[in-house]
């Protein structure tokens, strides 16, 4: 087993490479480690991967993985998840904005102060305001939901001990709440620590506006996929059952408003009453089903991603 295993998710990041890898060989051969580099190429359309190739004939460390096209992060973390090998999987963008010399201390946390997961904290970020006020904002709001205190989910730079990383699955754009999906697997010495957040010096984001819209629609399917997703009847029954009972108790009030107290002789049809109560109990019935269809599927339909890898060594 590797003492480190780095992973690296990119896109069209061709300069930063090779400064990135010497950077972390430097840190490596330092403290004397044994290591890998997994860089996984999320469908680059520039000369990403031959820079991968080259760096890997000259150095047994490096890894590569090339997607047949854009997956998104998620995947690329999922598939380099499971090519690692290492005590401690470091995780790290690739634009050199993370920095290599907090490994020392990451691994640390991990090995030394017993932490399942250590998420970065860019306490101090080079980014606009249009980035970095929404991204205060979600924070906020995940950590209200998930009840996990850190203060950066979305940071790149983090580190796990292996047994994390090989119990979870980060699937659609979940990259956001590994912290969540850790803590659900039971998971829960969740640590921080503040690093170190530099200047893109090389290229442009890779990320626009509509994934803070996207986060938010991720954040309400991890919150209802934790506390639901092995008993959608807790969820769906019990609103059904509401629906249906509250349907239910109105119709016999009804029926006997018409045969003891209603002497105006209308129609229960021409009541709009009626409709009110029909709706409920059709809904209740509805999302009793959707409920009960929901455990049928989660027991009996694992779900199980799958990539189309072009290449790998």
């Amino acid at each position: 087993m590797k003492d480190i295993s780095i992973v690296i998710p990119l896109l069209d990041e061709e300069e930063s490479l090779p400064e990135l890898f010497e950077w972390i060989k430097k840190v490596m051969t330092a403290n004397h480690w044994s290591f890998e580099v997994i860089f996984i190429d999320d469908g680059s359309k520039d000369n990403s991967w031959n820079i991968i190739e080259g760096l890997a004939k000259n150095n047994a460390e490096v890894k590569g993985i090339k997607f047949q096209r854009n997956y998104g992060k998620s995947a690329a973390l999922n598939e380099g998840f499971q090519e690692t090998s290492g005590q401690v999987v470091i995780t790290m963008d690739a634009d050199l904005q993370d920095s290599p010399d907090e490994i020392p201390e990451l691994r640390k946390m991990i090995l030394e102060d017993g932490y399942d997961l250590v998420s970065g904290w860019k306490k101090k970020r080079y980014d606009p305001l249009s980035k970095t006020i929404p991204t205060k904002l979600f924070n906020w709001a995940t950590r209200k939901m998930s009840g996990i205190s850190l203060n950066d989910f979305n940071c790149g730079l983090k580190a796990y001990h292996n047994k994390v990383i090989k119990s979870i699955e980060v699937y659609g754009e979940m990259h956001r709440y590994i912290p969540v999906i850790a803590k659900r697997a039971g998971f829960h010495k969740i640590g921080e620590k503040v690093v170190e957040h530099r200047a893109r010096k090389y290229g442009s984001t890779k990320f626009g506006l509509d994934r803070f819209v996207n986060g938010f629609l991720d954040l309400l399917t991890i919150t209802f996929i934790s506390r639901f997703g092995k008993r959608p009847m807790h969820f769906f029954g019990l609103i059904g059952s509401i629906f249906f009972l509250i349907g239910f108790l109105f119709s016999i009030w009804m029926g006997i408003d018409k045969l003891f107290i209603d002497q105006q002789g209308r129609l229960i049809t021409e009541r709009p009453q009626f409709y009110i109560t029909l709706t409920m109990m059709i809904m209740g019935v509805m999302l009793f089903l959707s409920g009960f269809l929901g455990e049928l599927i989660s027991r009996n339909s694992p779900y199980k991603n799958s990539y189309l890898v072009e290449k790998r060594f």
